[in-house]
């Protein structure tokens, strides 16, 4: 095999592995500018979360594209394949979290005319804390570092049990004050999208194993258990 085909290849994987960096960067900012709308009452920032959002859902179709044709074309082995593989599933989470993240804007163009609560901070706390594990993961992800990838994997709990505290919180209030029961679905909804992207987090710390070590992680992750949100859909 010629020098110029291993380099168009790898010149492939890594306008793939460079459009997934892409997408992680925007999922990064649009949580994180989410939160901000929430915490700062800023629609207009909510709205920007709402815009920027179908940039990533263009970047995931072409991921999709770049990908499948170089499997096609190239028919990769070993860690190529899996490479290849995981950018299928990583791109599509990304583009789940950008959704939720766009859901959690949503909400906060709601929360921004609604009056002030204290529970604002617990969301607040809630939100840095799953910002964090989504950005380690991604710093994982593009050193190829198995060992945060576990370590992020494995904290998936904290975001768990901060949803279940704020759930209760939420609820007692609600129960204490029928006034507060628009507001309060509110600010569940955007705990159990934050819950949501934990997962989707700790989904893709899998992925960066799989595509290091070769096999799965195992499944011996501590779980919370997230309280059900009985009734309500999003």
């Amino acid at each position: 095999m010629g020098p110029h085909i291993v380099s168009a290849f790898d010149k492939e994987l890594m306008a793939i592995h460079a459009k997934i960096a892409e997408m992680g960067g925007l999922a990064e900012e649009l949580l994180s500018q989410a939160l901000e709308a929430v915490e700062k009452r800023d629609p207009g920032l909510a709205e920007q979360v709402i815009q920027r959002d179908k940039r990533l859902d263009r970047l995931e179709m072409e991921v999709d594209e770049l990908t499948v044709k170089v499997m096609a074309l190239r028919q990769p082995m070993a860690q190529d394949l899996r490479f290849l593989v995981a950018a299928l599933k990583i791109s599509s989470t990304l583009e789940r979290i950008g959704d939720l993240a766009k859901n959690i804007a949503r909400r906060g163009i709601y929360l921004s005319q609604a009056r002030r609560v204290n529970l604002s901070a617990s969301i607040v706390r809630m939100g840095q804390r799953t910002l964090e594990q989504l950005t380690e993961v991604l710093d994982a992800y593009s050193s190829r570092d198995t060992a945060l990838a576990v370590a992020v994997w494995r904290r998936d709990v904290e975001i768990d049990e901060l949803y279940n505290s704020l759930f209760r919180e939420v609820l007692t209030y609600m129960m204490e004050d029928p006034r507060m029961i628009g507001l309060g679905s509110q600010l569940l909804f955007i705990a159990k999208n934050l819950e949501r992207i934990g997962d989707h987090t700790t989904h893709i710390a899998e992925l960066v194993y799989y595509v290091v070590e070769g096999e799965p992680l195992g499944d011996d992750r501590p779980k919370g258990e997230p309280l059900a949100l009985d009734g309500l859909t999003d």
